[in-house]
């Protein structure tokens, strides 16, 4: 620990690692709203953030959650992130966002991650987000191909699946049929 009188108390959030100050401050002099990614082990969480000297506000939001009220029955996986990010993409041009820019927060870009397949939901929505392309997820990863590939080897690992009815190797089938449902929202 640090002593002494030129030593410097950091902000709260700062020491609790949870915002990283300087990167949110070059999100902010961008001037455009920020579309917010936030992962857990259950959820995803996507959120159009316009900066206010008050406090931030949402303009519009998504989470893995809603997708339960639109026939969801798989977990928070990269297709969930995906249609989260769509869903999120489209209230934001409801709300009269079209542009924004990407705020990862303290995540890692990882290349093809469930930030990037959240992303690749709001740039399907119609939202203009610049990003290279390469960093987004295979087409199979978001439509879940992955998921139903592994299903038929280890099929008891996916015992939440099977209870909420879902077959873990239709998921590509149930993604897609989920997706068109999103798209017909305005």
């Amino acid at each position: 620990m640090k002593f002494g009188p030129r030593y410097r108390v950091p902000f709260r959030r700062r020491r609790e690692g949870k915002t990283d100050y300087r990167k949110r401050l070059r999100l902010c002099l961008s001037g455009k709203p920020r579309l917010v990614v936030r992962l857990t082990n259950r959820r995803i969480i996507c959120q159009i953030i316009k900066f206010d000297p008050k406090g931030d506000i949402v303009l519009a939001s998504a989470d893995s959650k809603e997708l339960r009220k639109f026939g969801w029955k798989g977990g928070a996986n990269t297709p969930a992130a995906y249609l989260t990010g769509l869903l999120c993409g489209k209230r934001a041009l409801k709300a009269g966002v079209k542009e924004t820019v990407l705020d990862l927060g303290l995540h890692s870009p990882t290349k093809g991650s469930r930030i990037f397949a959240a992303l690749k939901g709001a740039l399907d929505a119609g939202l203009s987000i610049p990003h290279d392309p390469e960093v987004l997820p295979p087409p199979e990863r978001i439509s879940g191909e992955h998921v139903a590939e592994y299903a038929s080897q280890a099929r008891e690992r996916f015992s939440e699946y099977l209870e909420r009815g879902l077959d873990p190797q239709a998921l590509p089938q149930h993604v897609q049929e989920l997706k068109n449902t999103l798209e017909k929202l305005e």
